[in-house]
């Protein structure tokens, strides 16, 4: 299932992604805009290519699933999902709170995530079954009594359709508003495994944009969830919610009303 050696290897993928990308922050680099009309850089392509490569050599039989190369399917069932700059806009606008991110999923579901950001060096480690880690050292989650005094964070509004901007303001109106968060993308959930934030939501996301993130998030005392309290797997529709303390999903899945 999960062994040492792959959590080694996942940090040497994060190191050579981060090598890669490392040059071009803050210089003139060219995007192109893809299909669904996000951003893409060579700094995302050559930097999944070096984390391919590692894997291609070293577990072929392991199935790889990355945002720009697409997936290979692998015959162990476990699969590998590699987004190798989540926060392509924030990596263009210079700001350091993008980040790479790493999972392997054993029959559909998340057990190990690393979120790297490559320029302040900052590394998050969650394994199933073990604490969450950054650059070594445990962090946790911190508690949250009621709702409303909860820190609430999503990558932005625009991101959100009309039913679902819906959704994410009545529950917005029932956290501390006046201290939302936009902006962020894998970062923001990295500061509420820390203890920072309480709660993020977005929908929308893919397989690589939040597989990484279900054991660091858990492994830190938090959990992770759709808007409907179910847990995150290959399968899930994107609509995701973290939360620092686990004891407040009901009133958020409550006050999202989902019903999408």
């Amino acid at each position: 299932m999960l062994r040492d050696s792959d959590i080694a290897l996942a940090h040497r993928l994060a190191h050579a992604a981060r090598e890669v990308i490392r040059p071009h922050f803050r210089t003139v680099v060219e995007s192109e805009r893809k299909g669904d009309s996000t951003p893409v850089t060579i700094a995302d392509r050559a930097a999944e290519e070096a984390m391919r490569r590692i894997l291609t050599a070293e577990l072929p039989q392991d199935g790889i699933a990355g945002e720009e190369f697409g997936t290979s399917e692998g015959r162990s069932g476990r699969q590998w999902v590699l987004d190798p700059i989540d926060g392509t806009t924030g990596f263009l606008a210079g700001r350091p709170i993008f980040g790479t991110l790493i999972a392997l999923l054993v029959e559909g579901f998340p057990v190990l995530g690393i979120i790297d950001q490559p320029i302040l060096g900052e590394r998050w480690l969650g394994v199933t079954g073990q604490g969450t880690t950054l650059n070594g050292k445990a962090v946790r989650t911190r508690p949250c009594r009621e709702l409303s005094d909860a820190t609430l964070a999503t990558t932005g509004p625009h991101y959100f359709d009309d039913h679902q901007g819906e959704h994410f303001m009545a529950l917005a109106a029932k956290t501390d508003h006046k201290r939302m968060v936009m902006g962020g993308d894998c970062y923001n959930y990295a500061m509420l495994a820390s203890g920072h934030i309480d709660i993020v939501c977005e929908a929308g996301l893919k397989l690589h944009d939040f597989a990484a993130l279900v054991p660091v998030v858990e492994g830190a005392g938090g959990t992770m969830a759709d808007w409907t309290g179910e847990p995150l797997h290959a399968g899930s529709d994107g609509h995701v919610i973290a939360l620092g303390d686990p004891a407040r999903l009901e009133d958020v899945v409550e006050a999202l009303a989902c019903r999408h």
